[in-house]
């Protein structure tokens, strides 16, 4: 199934094919070089898989987690970029996650005043939510995101395939953009969860997902009114995540699927859909009522880049499918907290 991101110039196909990472001279220019970046948590013979089907690959591994992105992580990739003499009719390819996107795309996005950029997601939280729309950044005094841009890729493929290798907990961790999908604008979707066992259906869970973004970002690339609605559950998860998020090595804390899932329960107008929601979640074995320190997680949120003039913009949602947007000062926010 092909999905295609209208952006005038910038318009790309969303692939979503079992079997695509082995396939790219299907959809893409081969005769080119690519850096592969991906992460030492990902299976090597993905990234080599991709590599060796360019003219010249290289495979650029950074460390695994929230920690790689990072400036220095970023000047390293330029760096070899540079060292390599990539030039702008070369590309850089993502194989991994959400981190690895952001950070091999905002690489893309910033060597040579921008290079091609290809996105292979390999996890749920990648494949379902951040692979596509064109944000791409780093990491700044622990706030996330907080230097990047918009940068759209020229091709995202999805291959289910490689979520057979991801742990129980981190497949888990992406489903939470799905839930949060179907409240925004798939009421359908959103029931797949209360039906039965997501495996089951992920390849649909992923492609209705995508669906919904898609069209939200063809009507507000840049997230000036619309694209709002997609931070629903974000605005405090991304406080939570700052506070409470889970460490490279600690095994402890959150995931940020994890801290999506207690920002987005306070969003939910009404309390009998709220409880349906808690249900999902807890049956994805998430807890949305984690507990944190609401004083620490305020001032997180009030740093947060989407707040201006000592307000923010809130995503909320009525019932499944139907969500608004919302206008609170910062004070009123920490009613949420």
């Amino acid at each position: 199934m092909v999905l295609r991101m209208e952006l005038s110039e910038r318009s790309y196909d969303i692939l979503v094919e079992r079997g695509a990472l082995g396939r790219l001279g299907q959809y893409t220019n081969l005769n080119r070089k690519a850096l592969v970046v991906t992460d030492d948590g990902v299976p090597p013979a993905y990234a080599q898989r991709v590599a060796e089907q360019f003219r010249e690959g290289q495979v650029f591994t950074v460390p695994h987690g929230e920690g790689a992105k990072s400036f220095h992580m970023l000047e390293a990739i330029c760096g070899r970029l540079l060292e390599s003499r990539f030039t702008r009719s070369d590309l850089v390819v993502a194989v991994g996650g959400g981190v690895v996107g952001d950070l091999a795309g905002f690489a893309a996005s910033c060597y040579m005043r921008g290079v091609g950029f290809i996105n292979l997601p390999t996890t749920t939280l990648s494949q379902i939510d951040s692979s596509i729309g064109g944000k791409v950044a780093v990491n700044l005094n622990g706030i996330k995101n907080c230097v990047g841009a918009f940068y759209q890729p020229e091709l995202v493929a999805v291959d289910s395939d490689t979520l057979n290798t991801l742990p129980e907990r981190h497949f888990a961790n992406g489903l939470v953009e799905a839930v949060k999908a179907g409240l925004l604008g798939d009421s359908g979707l959103f029931e797949l969860f209360e039906a039965g066992d997501p495996h089951e259906r992920i390849d649909e869970i992923i492609l209705r997902s995508l669906a919904v973004k898609k069209v939200i970002v063809e009507q507000d690339e840049k997230e000036i009114g619309l694209r709002k609605l997609l931070n629903l559950g974000h605005t405090i998860g991304h406080g939570v995540e700052s506070v409470c998020g889970l460490e490279d090595a600690s095994g402890e804390g959150l995931l940020h699927g994890e801290a999506v899932a207690v920002g987005l329960l306070p969003m939910v107008d009404d309390p009998a859909l709220r409880e349906r929601v808690r249900a999902v979640l807890k049956g994805l074995s998430i807890d949305p009522d984690f507990p944190y320190d609401p004083d620490r997680v305020y001032e997180r949120m009030t740093r947060d880049k989407k707040s201006h003039g000592g307000s923010i913009t809130i995503a909320r949602v009525r019932a499944p499918g139907e969500a608004y947007l919302k206008e609170l000062t910062l004070e009123e926010l920490r009613q949420y907290c």
